[in-house]
């Protein structure tokens, strides 16, 4: 089946959506329909457009290498748009939305989203209480799957159910805040000056990152939570600058403000070196910095090199460039195998991959799966286990690899 031909099946799913054979009590569909539709939900508007179309494309290509097959049975896609033109991001309301449409549609199996760890907060709880797998290929907050997030009665206010329905495709926030500051003893840190936004991921990974700078002996001198986005950063910068910090970090995204943070504390101190998670690792926020601030950045990735990842992941990019015309985002891959790994869940789970429940047990039953991002397992929280990210620099606005951070389990 053809791009196009997946597309156009995606819209007779929702055509049909309100037919089929009498009701099951299996954990749905409903219908026991022969045909199952897979969701996603990402912004494809604003500054994320560009990498989260990618991400779309990255979906239709596992669709359409699998024939639109999952086992016997037939998968549909419907993409939705979690932001607004209005807006140029995801808004409260569109995430909502979308993962209700979800569950409405006694067809859908699983959803692919959300984008950032807030949106994905949001959609989470919707989606469990409709019983329907969701996997995230990019939201990395600690509190969606663990206790250690910024919110009390996390993860569980998640899951209603109370069964766990939710996986994602990279590591959760405390892995990366290991290989940050591991990262920063290969670089003789010493002393980091922190800085956080308020939203759940940044805020989250500023926390990881404290815990992890104490165990690893880094003294760190946090200055609190802002919101980047407005007002005069160079009080805040003064402040970095007066710690005498060896390097500063902040936890944040590209749209929270992060190149004005980066800026401002570059115009007042020249010895510091830079650090960033991956929330800032879009071309939006790269190019934004000047080639002395650029020069000091250190940002971590959960996606390698093609070179080094398995030769699927290669197969991978030559497709995508053979029909998409252009190099993938690195996000593209993520949502490739978390697509690729929901088929795999459908079809193990048998005569019952129309069975929501079957899909999610059959998920989180996953190991030692072979894939465009390594050999890994989903453990009992939906986290995967991989635990490499790439340490980049920045050059001429891209990143470029300068070491591998494994962090131990």
């Amino acid at each position: 089946m053809g791009l196009r031909g997946v597309l156009g099946c995606a819209i007779a799913a929702l055509a049909l959506a309100g037919c089929g054979d009498e009701a099951q009590d299996d954990g749905g569909p409903k219908t026991g329909s022969r045909t199952v539709t897979i969701y996603s939900s990402l912004p494809l508007y604003g500054p994320d457009r560009r990498s989260s179309q990618d991400m779309v494309n990255a979906i239709k290509l596992a669709l359409e290498e699998a024939g639109g097959k999952a086992g016997v049975l037939s998968v549909t896609y419907v993409s939705l748009d979690s932001s607004t033109r209005e807006d140029a991001t995801w808004t409260r309301d569109r995430v909502v939305d979308n993962a209700r449409q979800a569950v409405r549609d006694i067809n859908a199996i699983a959803y692919i989203g959300d984008r950032d760890s807030a949106a994905t907060a949001l959609s989470v709880p919707l989606t469990n209480e409709g019983d329907i797998l969701q996997v995230s290929p990019t939201s990395g907050y600690d509190g969606l799957t663990r206790p250690g997030g910024v919110r009390t009665g996390e993860p569980e206010r998640f899951y209603p159910s109370g069964k766990r329905t939710f996986g994602r495709m990279v590591a959760p926030d405390h892995v990366q805040a290991s290989a940050l500051v591991g990262y920063m003893k290969d670089e003789g840190v010493d002393k980091l000056a922190l800085l956080g936004d308020r939203e759940i991921e940044g805020g989250g990974i500023a926390d990881q990152v404290a815990r992890a700078a104490e165990i690893q002996g880094i003294e760190v001198i946090d200055e609190g939570r802002i919101d980047a986005t407005k007002g005069s950063l160079a009080g805040r910068a003064a402040d970095v600058a007066a710690t005498g910090a060896d390097a500063f970090l902040f936890a944040g995204d590209g749209q929270a403000g992060a190149a004005r943070v980066f800026k401002a504390v570059g115009a007042v101190t020249t010895r510091m070196l830079l650090f960033a998670p991956s929330g800032v690792a879009d071309e939006s926020f790269l190019t934004t910095l000047t080639p002395a601030v650029g020069r000091r950045m250190r940002i971590t990735t959960p996606t390698m090199p093609l070179r080094l990842l398995p030769g699927a992941a290669r197969s991978f990019a030559t497709k995508f460039r053979a029909t998409f015309g252009r190099e993938p985002d690195p996000g593209a891959l993520l949502s490739y195998e978390a697509t690729r790994v929901i088929l795999d869940a459908i079809r193990r789970a048998g005569a019952k991959g129309n069975v929501r429940a079957a899909v999610i047990d059959a998920f989180f039953d996953t190991k030692d799966r072979e894939s465009v991002l390594g050999t890994y397992s989903i453990d009992r929280f939906g986290d995967i286990s991989l635990r490499g990210f790439a340490g980049n620099r920045v050059r001429g606005s891209r990143l470029v690899l300068d070491k591998v951070l494994e962090v131990r389990p």
